[in-house]
């Protein structure tokens, strides 16, 4: 089985590529602009007539697309979230149309739940930014593409390797620079949002489920923790793994965890179609991925 993975350098996508590497018979892929990509490919500017010839030479039966932006203007998310998967989508009807996309996509797409109901994939999606909006975009393209194709809605991902541009890896970073003396202190946005925090792990192993399957799936798939966690407590849970004994505090003038709690208070997906569609639920506990998280970046 030949799967082609995009966007294999980045956090989602290396957990992807080192799950599909344990499949016995799969031939794994890498497309992307890194200098070890078997396939240089850029979503955010490749013509879908060039899109088409590289998938061609490929020859996948299976694309998973991990590629996406998490910051940047409104220009740089639109490029790689909306135009990236339309593009993919237009070059795979050409060059590789019975070959199965599994496409990553976000929560963000929801925009604001409402406390203690968690979302199935019929509620109406209401983004509140340029993020959740482009990735919607992008959504929409895979969803109507007439591919067999399935999209997953990922939560907040955490776990080993999470970046700096995540708040729990930022978080982690801040614990490391701060110290565990009494007089360090974190200072922080607002922290009273709820967000359902899913391990990497398991959204790597989502989607290898989701790329081997066999028939048709459902056209957008929940990837969650399945509960919805005060993001303050994941913070105090950080902390107290990083053995911190000095404070934290929250501020208003501080960008760390403040911007989108404002508009999103609360996020929590329904994963019961996951659960029937693939046979997945999630493996590993929030002080599993936190756990893995912290470990991961301790100097040896």
């Amino acid at each position: 089985m030949r799967i082609l993975v995009l966007g294999f350098t980045g956090y989602l996508g290396s957990h992807v590529v080192e799950r599909l590497r344990a499949l016995p018979g799969a031939l794994v892929i890498r497309g992307g602009r890194a200098p070890a990509a078997d396939f240089d490919v850029d979503l955010a500017r490749v013509r879908p007539e060039r899109l088409a010839k590289t998938l061609a030479s490929a020859a996948p039966d299976t694309v998973v697309n991990c590629a996406g932006a998490t910051g940047g203007d409104a220009v740089t998310l639109a490029e790689v979230n909306t135009r990236g998967p339309a593009v993919l989508c237009a070059a795979l009807r050409e060059a590789a149309p019975t070959a199965r996309l599994v496409h990553l996509g976000s929560a963000a797409e929801y925009g604001p739940g409402t406390p203690h109901v968690p979302v199935t994939e019929s509620a109406p999606t209401r983004p509140v930014g340029p993020y959740g909006a482009t990735k919607l975009a992008g959504t929409v393209a895979v969803s109507s593409s007439g591919l067999d194709a399935v999209v997953l809605r990922v939560g907040n991902p955490v776990g080993p390797g999470a970046p700096p541009t995540g708040l729990p890896g930022r978080i982690a970073a801040l614990l490391r620079e701060a110290g565990s003396g009494p007089q360090a202190a974190l200072r922080l946005g607002d922290l009273s949002a709820y967000r359902d925090f899913v391990d990497v792990r398991d959204v790597a192993r989502a989607a290898v489920l989701a790329a081997t399957a066999p028939g048709p799936l459902p056209p957008v798939l929940n990837i969650g923790g399945g509960g919805a966690v005060p993001v303050r407590d994941l913070v105090r849970r950080l902390a107290g793994m990083a053995g911190f004994r000095g404070r934290i505090e929250e501020s208003a003038a501080s960008t760390v965890g403040s911007a989108r709690s404002a508009q999103v208070s609360w996020q929590c997906s329904d994963i019961t179609a996951a659960e029937r569609a693939l046979g997945w639920r999630p493996a590993h506990s929030l002080d599993d991925a936190l756990s893995a998280l912290w470990e991961g970046g301790r100097t040896p």
